[in-house]
């Protein structure tokens, strides 16, 4: 019966490598969830292996998919039924799958927060109610709004106040200083705590952003993630931790500035559009910083 459904599944499709995935993604992009170093490390973290799946027309990639059974891979429900829940935290990221534009490859595997970029791309998706949050050009961002950043910014370095990049620090000593933060901000344990410096490790070379810190002590941080698909960037911020007893100086606020500032100055610099997705659009504070976007499921 499983076979029966694997076949179903799987109609038009033919199973390929991770280097035929590698290349479909390089040449059609994709997102940070479906970046094939992401999908093949974290993918190696859990134990759990990727079937990549091609779809061809004249005997050409026109679209490919990493799998984990009737699911594409690294989904939360996938970790959850082989008791790794929480063993890496991509938040609820924005999923785009490498297909030619306009290929309309069918789309059987379960998958949400699926891009609508994917549209053309893939059939069988089906809109979802929930929307994530995209960021907004600093543009429309009104001139108050960007005005009070700099100010709070320039107020905490007033203060002693320091900004560093992240390539400042270790993964050991960015995953102490996350899961610090976010324990002390939300008052339970970040996910995926116990293996965060590994994964930090892992996927070092996408990390981006800047801790903020304050009398030498870090009081806000963030975990975002870059990679760049041949027409787009893609950038996934999965969760911060700031240091409540600073709220006065609004870090977490003035560290979303910097980060969004600086990503849009890299994309520009690049002449490509940013999707610097904040994950679900289910808090006030990401209507200040982002527009809802429509996502897609299966």
């Amino acid at each position: 019966m499983l076979n029966r459904l694997q076949g179903w599944r799987e109609r038009g499709w033919s199973p390929v490598d991770a280097s035929t995935y590698a290349k479909a993604w390089q040449q059609f992009g994709g997102s940070v969830a479906t970046h094939p170093l992401v999908v093949e490390r974290l993918a190696d973290l859990a134990g759990i292996p990727v079937r990549y799946l091609a779809w061809e027309q004249l005997g050409e990639v026109k679209a490919a998919i990493p799998t984990w059974g009737r699911d594409v891979a690294l989904s939360k429900d996938v970790l959850k039924r082989n008791g790794k829940k929480g063993l890496f935290d991509l938040g609820n990221a924005e999923l785009i799958l490498p297909a030619a534009a306009d290929v309309q490859a069918p789309l059987r595997h379960r998958a949400r927060y699926l891009s609508a970029l994917n549209e053309t791309r893939f059939s069988g998706m089906k809109l979802q109610t929930e929307q994530l949050a995209m960021a907004r050009t600093p543009e429309e961002l009104s001139k108050k709004f960007r005005y009070n950043q700099r100010r709070e910014l320039r107020l905490l370095e007033e203060a002693g106040g320091v900004v560093r990049p992240v390539g400042e620090f270790s993964s050991a000593e960015l995953a102490a200083i996350y899961c610090d933060l976010f324990q002390r901000r939300w008052g339970f344990p970040a996910t995926g705590a116990a293996r965060m410096a590994e994964v930090l490790e892992l996927l070092r070379e996408l990390l981006i952003g800047s801790v903020i810190f304050l009398n030498d002590a870090p009081i806000a941080i963030q975990l975002v993630y870059r990679v760049e698909a041949p027409e787009w960037i893609s950038v996934e911020y999965i969760n911060g931790g700031v240091d409540p007893e600073t709220r006065e100086f609004s870090p977490g606020s003035v560290l979303s500035f910097i980060n969004t500032q600086s990503a849009w100055e890299h994309a520009r610099a690049q002449d490509k559009p940013l999707r610097f997705s904040f994950g679900r659009a289910d808090r006030e504070y990401k209507d200040r910083w982002c527009n809802p976007v429509p996502v897609f499921t299966v």
